[in-house]
């Protein structure tokens, strides 16, 4: 895989700070992604582009305004994982993706574990980060509205393969792989009736 046209490493260790940088990722699970032990500043710290060069004043700063592009107040930042509620968690994961000021987000499943509600409210806040950051996401999901309301070009593996890529409006609406009109009509049918696709 080559980012920006650098190679990224397989192993994390192996890559450059650069690269590092480069590359921010939300995981499914925010109760398992985030360090139990930590707080929400010291969480969302050490993913802080220049950090080593910040003093606590500044790091404190930046911080804050991280919690508050995800729409928490920056008071969050004293709590620890187990006085937050999912969304919340979620949220605290999305500020620590951005801290670095990446170029490309990595979204595995990031609201699978979520509520209809928090859901919602989670996509509409990657969606405005997205449009006033400019960052790219590779958004991973077995959720074809999720998948439809996010994303602008998809590509529907099947085993492990590739067996349909295209813009979102072309493949949801004459997908030609046996594989993505399956996928496409179970989300029809688990769909609740005000999010039935067009």
């Amino acid at each position: 895989i080559s980012l920006a046209g650098e190679v990224v490493a397989p192993d994390a260790g192996d890559r450059s700070a650069q690269a590092k940088r480069r590359l921010g990722i939300v995981f499914q699970n925010p109760s398992g992604s985030l360090n139990p032990s930590h707080s929400v500043r010291k969480i969302i710290a050490r993913s802080l582009a220049g950090a080593a060069a910040m003093s606590a004043a500044e790091i404190d700063r930046r911080v804050g305004e991280l919690l508050v592009s995800v729409e928490l107040d920056p008071s969050f930042a004293a709590r620890f994982p187990h006085q937050l509620s999912g969304g919340q968690k979620q949220r605290v994961a999305i500020a620590r993706a951005f801290a670095s000021e990446p170029e490309l987000v990595i979204l595995d499943e990031a609201t699978s574990s979520l509520d209809m509600t928090v859901q919602a409210a989670i996509l509409d806040l990657l969606e405005r980060l997205q449009k006033t950051r400019g960052t790219a996401y590779l958004f991973i999901s077995h959720d074809m509205h999720v998948v439809r309301h996010i994303a602008d070009h998809v590509a529907v593996m099947q085993a492990g393969r590739i067996v349909e890529s295209g813009p979102v409006a072309t493949v949801f609406r004459a997908p030609q792989a046996p594989y993505t009109v399956s996928l496409i009509e179970a989300s029809q049918l688990n769909a609740p009736d005000n999010h039935q696709p067009n």
